[in-house]
């Protein structure tokens, strides 16, 4: 059984000890395809060594909501660096984790919403998809994702739980990645949600180092513990975990257009 971890970031200083034996012990395990994912310059051209080192993985390029300049004019320059990156590279499958945060910044939602539109407009000129970070910012979300044309179905990483934000994505083909949070003991909804979504727009991630699932909530997460959010998907759909890893590859490559 091949499993494809289509959002993780080996690149952060959790896996500055270990970041090569685990890279190799995810491989081996199972995860044969594996999306590190940008969230900043430094991050973003991080992402791109590893991908550049290591067959199997992936990688993106963007600036998160939480790790913005402060100025509109920074903002600008960075977003050229994001752009060249993204050409320099064709193991960069998407623009990306870009979005909305409302729970970490408040004060800069200007810069924030600037931030996201303009790399969408990067992520469609280069023919990607974005992968998107939303935050206690659902409805500014809704409102970006429904107003705004695409040239590639975009990924809600991570994505919350929560029906108006997924049936805006669906409305948009966009895939809908989930990860750890499904499998907590306190994910009163996530059943319902999983059911509203067709199969073949679902995806499955880590959000490694981050995140881990049941039953290793709390601990430092990897890819291997991806079979646990696959897991859960398997059983509130009543499929075959098999079947799941098969079509949620599937669904990843196609995603990511990686062939």
């Amino acid at each position: 059984m091949e499993l494809f971890d289509s959002h993780a970031h080996y690149d952060d200083e959790k896996f500055d000890e270990d970041r090569d034996e685990i890279i190799k012990a995810i491989y081996e395990d199972g995860v044969t395809k594996c999306v590190s994912a940008g969230y900043s310059l430094e991050s973003s051209k991080k992402g791109i060594e590893l991908a550049q080192k290591y067959d199997f993985i992936y990688t993106t390029c963007g600036i998160s909501p939480n790790d913005l300049p402060e100025t509109h004019e920074e903002l600008e320059e960075q977003l050229k660096e994001v752009e060249r990156l993204a050409i320099t590279c064709e193991k960069v499958v998407a623009i990306g984790e870009i979005g909305l945060d409302y729970y970490w910044n408040k004060e800069n939602k200007e810069l924030q919403l600037e931030a996201f539109k303009r790399q969408i407009e990067i992520a469609n000129k280069l023919n990607l998809p974005i992968q998107i970070h939303t935050r206690d910012a659902i409805m500014d979300t809704i409102d970006i994702i429904t107003n705004t044309d695409f040239v590639k179905p975009g990924i809600f990483h991570c994505c919350p739980q929560n029906k108006d934000l997924i049936m805006a994505g669906l409305k948009k083909d966009f895939y809908i990645s989930f990860g750890g949070p499904i499998t907590f003991k306190n994910s009163k909804n996530a059943d319902e949600m999983l059911g509203i979504i067709p199969i073949d727009h679902q995806l499955i991630e880590t959000d490694s180092p981050y995140l881990s699932p049941e039953p290793n909530r709390g601990k430092r997460n990897d890819s291997r513990n991806i079979k646990y959010v696959a897991e859960k998907i398997a059983n509130s759909k009543n499929m075959n975990l098999e079947d799941v890893a098969r079509i949620t590859y599937e669904n990843a490559k196609k995603a990511f257009s990686i062939y």
